[in-house]
């Protein structure tokens, strides 16, 4: 088949000769193309008869060209990504270069500081033993000495008070010395940065994110390249209610232009409290944003408390230190973003135990740096279109919806006396607190007041919030909400409250889906519906409750209730990230201006020592842990300290609506609902929280020799019996061969062939299914695990397995260790070959299980 090239430059094909195509007959293939890129032949025969130039062409031929015209058009947008990612690549080889030129220096200057000690305590050494023993010349020596080593080490000053009468002047003085300390910050040599691990550099990367070590208060520092343009970049970041949930509200007091085309602004901003435990931290800053000689923007904000705004009640005023952000642009790609985060929220005025919260850099980089960094990638993505949502809202939309069910639920953690929030007495019995707000209506707020969801009648009425907040032991945060958000069954039932009828007739009504979840108890369903799922594991969703009820003529009348639901921060290895489950009643169409009354729950980790640099040279790799010691030792190895330090605040509050007839009972009602939440919650963290230290007991046990010897003995046994491989690549070590079955996505068990058999061995999905732990396996009986049903052919399977060494099982149910059937669509088994032959074992598969 020969190839031409035709004046236009297309290609054309014949058998044995060259086809030259017109410029007309290149349009109407064109033509068709835009409209379809990939016709059959009767499309093509179609266009045949359609269009009259084309009728001496064949459709082979014409087939071709449609390959071929694919074929430049995957070429052409490959080519253009690979440019568009090469000059990413080529943006972050500058940043790179420039962070190892301020680390080669900081480096430089850590030597030096080194030798310079030296001298001094050589000098030291020298004169104490010059002066034959006298101490008022050794003490006046050593006090100079570390005059001079003092005045050294110290490289800025410490600013002076600012006067009552402050004037242009003494401001742009002042905010000229924040650009400077704030530079130093940027380029890495104002404070001591360590990198939090797994923040690896990449074109798709979220950035380069560090902590600060031995500094004031939590300081986090962020470097990341970002397609848009700079002045976009700082119109964004300025406008922080717009992208920071915890901002409650910022407010510009003043503002100035300087002759240099500077801006100089003074802002007053308000940040929530993430636990009712805590009180608000409010700031008095100055921003000022100015254009750099090599035309970088900077925007820098510090702390100015001139008494102009005294703090309000309810809030503890915090300071600001010198931040902000460096904006350098970066040819067509974008711009690469300096972020700084350094606060002083003033811990001591925090309970002890929650002082971590507010001392945490690891926490401050988490909850704002990344977050802005997250919203600037968001905001490119968009732009170019690389963002795909559920449902008929755009991506600004869903991520207003976020940004609304977020913030409306720090309004009822915190519930603001200026908001309309009053507290009501609590009964002395637990810590639940009541709050009620009597301006928030239905008509306040356009809520359509419709039966399917039953939150309002026609009456005058508000909101009630019931909230709750208390301390765990070892239970991560990520583990406990993502098990809340797919086990609702296990917090969200009504059972403890039916044998209060006003309790549970009160609220079915009322609470947050309690329409779907508790009236409807025939036949329910809960069916999620993705709207949106970020790279940094935040999910919007739709969830659909389906059921029946029980109509008057009792007939069973089918019933749906919709939540909306935002659960984020469920990355395990993120560090010292929170993670919250909150979800609101809304009606099946969604819109941007939905009204929203939010309910849900929010754990914040408190590991401090592990999160601020004591505890982050330390491997997070599951093969650092299969080196033998204690659990401990591995809980210390894997986290940077014990376990048993391994605590958490969650913070729990529901929303309630309300008349004014029945506000007595609400609350009544709603205070019983919430010890029963609290209880649930208790009780699932029970149950994870020695699933932590089993689960590091038993990565412990995979380097001993006993473990190691029984895994491997599993998969060769499996390649005899079967005659093939169980895992899908061969390992290269026992310690990856080990860390492949314990990850196996089937659930892998091993007892042994006695009388009754016993678990010796089960891999991560295997406890998951029995819902037990390392060490609650060898306390869990055989038969226990077992129906009736399978009682009956068990032993018979085994006795099968062991006469002709394996055998394929048919789908069956088996018991998990709290009694729940647990399905399976089939199962494996196959006996175990040891070279002594001294306990014989069987070892079971169970594919595609689920509860």
């Amino acid at each position: 088949m020969a190839v031409a090239r035709g004046k236009d430059g297309k290609y054309g094909f014949d058998s044995g000769k060259y086809v030259r195509y017109t410029e007309e007959q290149v349009q109407a293939l064109e033509k068709f193309y835009s409209e379809c890129p990939k016709p059959n032949a009767f499309r093509r025969q179609q266009l045949i008869r359609e269009c009259p130039l084309l009728s001496n062409i064949e459709p082979k031929q014409i087939k071709v060209w449609f390959q071929n015209r694919r074929c430049r058009e995957k070429q052409r947008k490959e080519a253009t990504r690979l440019l568009a990612l090469n000059e990413k690549l080529k943006a972050m080889n500058k940043v790179l270069v420039k962070q190892n030129d301020n680390l080669s220096k900081q480096a430089f200057q850590f030597v030096s500081q080194n030798n310079f000690l030296r001298r001094q305590l050589k000098l030291l050494k020298e004169q104490s033993t010059n002066l034959d023993g006298s101490k008022d010349a050794l003490v006046t020596t050593e006090t100079s000495s570390i005059s001079r080593l003092v005045s050294g080490l110290r490289k800025h000053r410490v600013p002076q008070p600012p006067p009552w009468d402050v004037n242009p002047a003494w401001l742009l003085a002042f905010a000229e010395e924040a650009l400077s300390e704030f530079l130093a910050k940027a380029t890495g040599t104002g404070i001591d940065w360590i990198q939090i691990p797994g923040m690896k550099p990449g074109p798709d990367s979220i950035g380069i994110v560090a902590v600060g070590h031995g500094c004031d208060g939590a300081a986090a520092r962020a470097c990341s390249l970002v397609g848009m343009e700079s002045s976009r970049v700082a119109d964004v970041l300025k406008d922080r209610p717009g992208w920071f949930c915890d901002c409650r509200r910022m407010e510009i007091l003043g503002a100035f232009t300087t002759s240099s085309g500077a801006t100089v602004e003074l802002l007053y901003s308000q940040m929530y409290s993430p636990t009712t435990l805590t009180q608000a931290r409010d700031f008095c800053t100055l921003r000022y944003t100015s254009v750099l000689e090599d035309r970088n923007l900077v925007v820098c904000e510090r702390s100015l408390n001139l008494g102009m705004v005294p703090p309000n009640e309810g809030f503890v005023r915090a300071e600001m230190l010198s931040s902000g952000y460096l904006i350098r642009p970066c040819g067509g790609v974008g711009s690469i973003v300096y972020i700084v985060d350094h606060m002083d929220l003033e811990a001591g005025r925090a309970p002890e135990v929650l002082r971590p919260m507010y001392e945490s850099s690891a926490i401050l980089a988490q909850k704002m740096t990344i977050s802005a960094l997250r919203h600037l990638r968001s905001l490119a993505q968009e732009a170019a279109g690389e963002v795909v949502t559920g449902g008929t809202l755009q991506p600004a939309a869903l991520r207003a919806l976020s940004l609304r069910i977020a913030r409306s639920f720090n309004d009822a953690i915190n519930s603001f006396p200026e908001d309309g929030w009053f507290s009501v007495a609590s009964d002395g019995i637990d810590d639940i607190s009541i709050s009620l707000n009597s301006s928030w209506s239905p008509r306040t707020v356009g809520l359509k007041c419709s039966s399917s969801n039953n939150l309002w009648s026609d009456g005058d009425g508000g909101v009630l919030c019931a909230k709750a907040s208390m301390l765990l032991q070892n239970v991560p945060p990520a583990v406990l909400i993502r098990f809340l958000r797919e086990h609702r069954s296990e917090w969200a039932d009504w059972a403890d409250c039916e044998h209060d009828v006003s309790c549970s007739a009160t609220l079915r009504t009322r609470v947050y889906g309690a329409a779907a979840l508790g009236g409807a108890e025939l036949g329910r369903r809960e069916v999620p519906m993705p709207l949106a799922h970020s790279e940094h594991q935040e999910i919007m969703e739709l969830v659909k409750f389906e059921g029946y009820d029980s109509a008057r003529d009792g007939a069973l009348v089918s019933k749906e209730m919709y939540l909306l639901q935002l659960c984020n921060g469920i990355d395990e290895t993120a560090i010292g990230d929170c993670a919250q489950l909150v979800f609101a009643p809304v009606d099946g169409a969604l819109s941007d201006d939905i009204p929203l009354l939010p309910s849900g729950f929010r754990v914040i980790p408190l590991d401090t020592d592990f999160m601020d640099g004591y505890g982050m040279s330390c491997t997070l790799d599951l093969a650092s842990m299969l080196e033998g010691g204690s659990d401990m030792d591995a809980a210390k190895t894997e986290t940077g300290i014990s376990s048993n330090n391994l605590r958490s605040i969650v913070t729990i509050a529901f929303q309630f609506g309300y008349e004014t007839h029945n506000c007595d009972s609400v609350s009544v009602a709603a205070r019983k609902y919430m010890r029963t939440v609290v209880a649930s919650v208790q009780r699932v963290a029970m149950a994870i929280a020695p699933r932590v230290g089993s689960t590091l007991g038993l990565r412990n046990l995979s380097g001993t020799s006993e473990v190691l010897t029984l895994v491997k003995r599993i998969v060769g046994s499996y390649r005899i019996n079967f005659g093939m491989d169980l895992l899908r690549k061969q390992p290269s070590n026992n310690e990856e061969l080990f860390k492949m079955v314990w990850h196996h996505s089937d659930a892998l068990i091993c007892c042994t062939c006695k009388s009754l058999p016993e678990f010796i061995f089960a891999n991560e999905a295997a406890l998951d299914m029995l819902e037990t732990t390392s060490g609650g396996l060898q306390d869990l009986r055989w038969d226990q695990t077992l129906d009736e049903t399978e009682k009956k052919n068990a032993y018979s399977d085994i006795t099968k397995v062991m006469q002709q060494g394996f055998a394929y099982l048919p789908a069956g149910i088996r018991l998990s260790s709290m009694g729940r059937p647990v399905a399976y669509e089939r199962a494996m088994a196959w006996s175990i070959v040891d070279d002594n032959e001294s306990m014989p074992c069987v070892a079971f598969m169970f594919v595609n299980w689920s509860f």
